[in-house]
Order: C-alpha cells, then sequence, then structure tokens
C-alpha cells in the first residue's frame, strides 16, 4: 500500500499516461482505417476489442521488446510489414462504402489488422513505457489499462473524421508509411550508419509515406477497375 501512495509511484504513473497520449496517435488512426468499414454495432465492438488487445499486447511486449530490438533485421521485416498494411488500407479506402466488403472483411479480419500494425509499431513504445516504470508490473499494467480509453476515444473521433473528411484516410495510410520508414531506419543494423547520417531516418520516413500513397492508390485503382470489369 505504501508503494501506492509513494510519489515515484505517481510521478512514473503520470510519465507511462503521458506517453500512452503521445504514442496513442497512430495505433488510433490504424484503429480506424481497418474498422471504418464495418456495420456500426460491429466497428463499436472492433474497436473495443483491438484496442484493449493492442494494450495487452504492448505489456506481454514489454518483457521481450529490448530483446528483439537487438536482432537484425527485425525492424526492417516489421517496416516493411507496415508498408504493407498501410498500402492494403487505403487500398479499401472505396471499399469502405460498400457494406458486402464490410460484411466479407469482418470483425475478426479487422482486429487482426490492428493487432498486427500494433505489434510492430509498440516494439520501440513499449521500450520507452517500461523505462518510465521502473521495473513496478503493477505500475505498467495500470499505466497502459488507463491508456484504453485514450486509445477508444482517438480512435471513434478519427473514423468520425474519415467519414467527413475522406482526406484524412489517405494521410492516415500515409503516417502509417511514415512509421514504417522510421521503423526501417531503426533496425540495430544500420543504427551506425543513420547515426553518422541523421538525414536518412527522416528521407526513409517520408519514403515509407510516399510509397504507402503511391502504391496504395496504384491497388485502389486496378482494383476498382476489375470490379467493373468483372
Amino acid at each position: 500500500m505504501d508503494a501506492l501512495l509513494g510519489a515515484a509511484f505517481w510521478i512514473g504513473l503520470f510519465k507511462i499516461v503521458w506517453i500512452d497520449i503521445i504514442l496513442s496517435g497512430d495505433n488510433a488512426v490504424v484503429i480506424a482505417l481497418a474498422t471504418r468499414g464495418l456495420p456500426p454495432e460491429q466497428q463499436k465492438k472492433a474497436v473495443m476489442f483491438g484496442s484493449g488487445a493492442a494494450v495487452l499486447l504492448r505489456v506481454a511486449l514489454t518483457v521481450i521488446a529490448a530483446k528483439l530490438m537487438q536482432l537484425p533485421f527485425v525492424e526492417v521485416i516489421g517496416g516493411l510489414l507496415l508498408l504493407w498494411i498501410g498500402m492494403g488500407l487505403l487500398k479499401s479506402e472505396d471499399d469502405a462504402a460498400d457494406s458486402g466488403n464490410a460484411v466479407k472483411q469482418g470483425m475478426l479480419a479487422a482486429v487482426r489488422t490492428i493487432l498486427l500494425a500494433d505489434f510492430v509499431m509498440s516494439l520501440d513504445n513499449v521500450i520507452a513505457v517500461a523505462a518510465a516504470a521502473g521495473g513496478n508490473v503493477l505500475l505498467l499494467i495500470l499505466g497502459l489499462a488507463i491508456s484504453i480509453p485514450l486509445v477508444v476515444f482517438g480512435s471513434t473521433l478519427m473514423i468520425k473524421l474519415m467519414a467527413r473528411f475522406p482526406i484524412i484516410v489517405t494521410l492516415g495510410a500515409a503516417l502509417i508509411g511514415w512509421v514504417a520508414g522510421e521503423t526501417i531506419a531503426n533496425d540495430h543494423v544500420l543504427q551506425g550508419f543513420v547515426q553518422a547520417h541523421p538525414w536518412v531516418h527522416y528521407a526513409a520516413a517520408a519514403a515509407g509515406a510516399v510509397l504507402v500513397i503511391l502504391l496504395g492508390k496504384w491497388m485502389q485503382t486496378r482494383a476498382t477497375a476489375q470490379t467493373k470489369n468483372g
């Protein structure tokens, strides 16, 4: 009980919540993109399940993230996976209003997409959260649990904004591409080169954003053409 009342505990909790507020933006975008085409009832459930599962995933990842980050090409593979996810989410932009597509995609498919993207994006994030927790497991779990409503609120807001301003869908996909480029540049194998040439980090991030938009739009146009021809 004394540990809960101590100043160090509350300072650590504040740090974790603040970190999650800062880092929840990209997760909210992924959740909104993945669930925007679902029927309203399934959409709400997918947001809740996806957000909750993503936070639990971060808790589990905290134990192994530091070791994973030291393995060669882990972040390169993760970044490439994020690029694919971003292009796939952008490709389905026109399909979001198609109820048939939403039924085919299903809630479970949306939750899988959320977890896969969050797994990659959380590798860096959980190290910051673990550092703020200072080895206190209770503090870590409590701080991340508090972050659930933040992610849910952010995702719900993003879904509404995407419905009103479709350009946000493209910007959201670009954000995923940006994170993908950063993830690749942060790989342990490339660390020395990137530190010697800091501009590479931003160039990789910008290239990821552009690549997702260009290839995602191309895939979107191709899918639309095949639908019309079929």
